[in-house]
């Protein structure tokens, strides 16, 4: 071991002996103990039995200390996780608020760009939408309704997007209209002697 210290090491080892001769200072021996204990006219013979349960009381205290931080670290990181989560969602909320419709029209599945008013029965049609302030990166799930007499809903397409790549971003969703498919203003016209060719209205 070297001899030689610093001046820093010194001052360290200098502390460290007080601490230690304070500590010895304030620790008593079983003679000692034996002795306080007579002169409070109190067993000695128990002096095994209260060193046991005030290391017992000691321990319990550490353990209950330790738990407690323990619960502590829980809740900060559950805290901070439900901030998180809550953070999040009034995000994604306010971003998903501003995407709004920029264009939407009726087609057939082959588009010419017109935006249908009446259809003839059977036909597949397609509703075409341009969306504004879509979240780029993101998928969104939306739904679309096509709705018949009465305000009833005749056939509900549910769907995710693909990942959009621009602010301005297209999509579409398609319905079969049957032969029979109930629909507003219907019209009979006779073409070339043929039946009717029954046509709805949107």
């Amino acid at each position: 071991m070297n001899n030689r210290l610093t001046q820093e090491q010194l001052g360290k080892i200098v502390g460290e002996v007080e601490r230690l001769s304070q500590q010895r200072q304030n620790e008593v021996d079983r003679e000692q103990m034996v002795q306080i204990l007579q002169e409070l006219n109190l067993p000695p013979e128990l002096i095994d039995e209260a060193m046991i349960q005030v290391q017992r009381r000691d321990a319990l205290a550490v353990q209950q200390r330790q738990t407690r931080r323990l619960i502590v670290g829980i809740a900060a990181c559950l805290a901070v996780a439900i901030g998180g989560i809550a953070f999040w969602s009034q995000q994604n909320q306010q971003t998903l608020a501003r995407v709004a419709v920029q264009q939407d029209r009726i087609t057939l599945t082959q588009d010419d760009g017109s935006n249908l008013t009446t259809v003839s029965r059977p036909a597949e049609v397609v509703y075409r939408v341009t969306l504004k302030d879509a979240p780029v990166g993101k998928k969104l799930d939306l739904s679309c309704d096509w709705i018949g007499l009465g305000d009833q809903v005749l056939k509900q397409n549910r769907y995710q997007t693909k990942e959009i790549t621009t602010p301005v971003w297209n999509t579409q969703c398609r319905n079969t209209i049957a032969a029979n498919a109930p629909c507003r203003n219907l019209e009979g016209a006779n073409v070339s002697g043929r039946s009717p060719t029954q046509r709805c209205q949107f």
